[in-house]
């Protein structure tokens, strides 16, 4: 019991894969893009319209500009998970003045939505979508990990009687219709992504609490239930990442200063589980693994922020702008996520690796593996 621990706690950041050994190992050895570089940013082109229109249709949202830049002070960046292991790239910014800005790259986007949906005074029901760029540089970078991050950010502004699991599904099927609705659209618009080896995805998405998973493989870390899950549902979405569950560990180190994690709720048979938050699973035929293209959830309130920041250790954040503005009640309660636009692509157009629909840095060694592989990255 004591190795599966070790393992378990290894697992509960970053992608699972450590070496690239194992890259090589995980990737498909009978690889052909069905479509040439060109067809392929065609089809993303398409791909990334459909979804940017579908999504502020079904949620009520309008596109608004988004920072690559924020101040350190700020307290909008996001810093990913709990343990501090991935932090943003800062540098003093601003020639000329008497004491330099500490600005950061973004990591994501979050907290910064929640903020705009005063700024653009959004009513209640009302959204706002993002083409969302970031730099994540403690990331191992795999197949479907890069340091460069492009995300459809969301945020949408509820009231309290929308902080319930109704309203979370609700929003996650309406998602899901955009995706499965993008899928008809490159399908149709690219024959050659008709493929009998790679199915298209199921209509409907399987609800599961992180809980419930863990119930059905108790002795495996979380990369591995997430595996085993997605063979049995082809598309699940998993409720309640970020609280300790029954094996003493949470299903994800997730944040504490953004999603909902801690909220009690009721599971389909009367259980007790936490969480309002979740993210979507997919099984990527291609790659034979999990996929994971989104994760989303309502929001903190200030009650449930500070049951977050004192379980993790975090109380100090609580000295923040944006940490203020959400115990004095200066921001909306809502719901966001993001969605991984390379991550949707690479689903979507039946890719092997990221780097077919994105251009970014890759370590030479990976590089090399994927020419063996027949992968051939975008420089």
């Amino acid at each position: 019991m004591a190795t599966i621990s070790v393992e378990k706690k290894a697992d509960l950041a970053g992608p699972g894969i450590s070496t690239y050994p194992d890259v090589e190992k995980i990737l498909p050895t009978d690889y052909r893009s069905l479509l040439d570089p060109k067809e392929t940013q065609h089809a993303i082109t398409a791909l990334k319209r459909y979804i940017e229109d579908g999504l502020c249709k079904e949620l009520n949202l309008f596109h608004i500009e988004v920072p690559l830049i924020v101040t350190a002070e700020s307290g909008v960046n996001d810093y990913l998970d709990r343990d501090g292991s991935r932090t943003p790239i800062e540098f003093p910014c601003g020639l000329g003045l008497k004491q330099r800005m500490s600005c950061q790259v973004v990591q994501a986007a979050t907290k910064w939505k929640r903020m705009a949906l005063k700024q653009f005074d959004c009513k209640v029901g009302e959204g706002i979508s993002t083409d969302m760029r970031a730099v994540r540089k403690d990331y191992f970078l795999d197949h479907d990990h890069s340091a460069y991050v492009d995300q459809w950010d969301w945020e949408k502004r509820i009231t309290a009687k929308d902080r319930n699991l109704d309203y979370l599904k609700d929003t996650v099927r309406r998602i899901w219709k955009v995706i499965k609705g993008a899928e008809a659209h490159v399908l149709s618009r690219f024959p050659k992504l008709k493929d009998k080896r790679y199915p298209e995805l199921p209509d409907e998405l399987v609800f599961l609490h992180a809980e419930e998973i863990l119930e059905r493989y108790p002795n495996l870390p979380r990369k591995q239930r997430e595996t085993k899950i997605v063979q049995e549902f082809p598309a699940v979405f998993i409720i309640g990442i970020g609280w300790v569950l029954a094996d003493g560990y949470p299903h994800e180190m997730r944040a504490a200063d953004y999603d909902d994690w801690a909220t009690e709720t009721v599971g389909p048979k009367g259980q007790k589980f936490h969480g309002l938050n979740g993210d979507i699973l997919v099984y990527n035929p291609v790659t034979k693994r999990r996929h994971e293209l989104t994760s989303m959830g309502i929001r903190v309130t200030k009650e449930t922020l500070k049951v977050q920041l004192e379980l993790s250790k975090q109380l100090d954040f609580l000295k923040l702008p944006y940490h203020q503005a959400i115990l004095k009640d200066e921001i909306p309660l809502s719901i966001g996520g993001g969605i991984g636009q390379s991550r949707t692509a690479m689903l979507l157009l039946r890719k092997a690796h990221l780097g077919e629909v994105s251009v970014t840095a890759w370590p030479n060694e990976l590089k090399q593996i994927c020419s063996r592989k027949n992968i051939f990255v975008l420089e």
